[in-house]
């Protein structure tokens, strides 16, 4: 299992799209065996989820996320979990140990760099 999660400087950022990078925690038994971190390629309507779905992640972490790039991730199978906070790390083992659910935190405002509505 792959889990992506949204981040700058190994904590969960607000927004999805506007991370700096994406956490990769590769997962076997529910237990972190490998880890890297992806520079974010860029913030572009639709361009997240595939690029993300196309390095195999199987779930997303985010403290919040547009509507649209949650679609396109359930369209791929994709589990996004919105609402998290702290470290990426801690957030993705939370994740494996049932701990971590979503919030449902939606980004309706996409003006923003900083912060996201909740």
């Amino acid at each position: 299992m792959k889990i992506a999660v949204a981040s700058k400087n190994g904590m969960v950022t607000e927004h999805f799209g506007y991370c700096e990078n994406f956490n990769i925690y590769e997962a076997e038994n529910n237990k972190i065996v490998k880890s890297e971190s992806i520079p974010n390629p860029g913030h572009k309507p639709g361009f997240l989820p595939n690029f993300l779905n196309d390095m195999g992640v199987n779930v997303i972490i985010s403290g919040g996320m547009g509507g649209s790039a949650i679609e396109i991730f359930k369209g791929k199978g994709i589990q996004v979990i919105t609402g998290a906070k702290g470290s990426a790390k801690a957030a993705s083992e939370q994740y494996l140990q049932g701990m971590l659910k979503s919030n449902g935190s939606v980004c309706n405002d996409h003006m923003h760099h900083d912060e996201c509505g909740h």
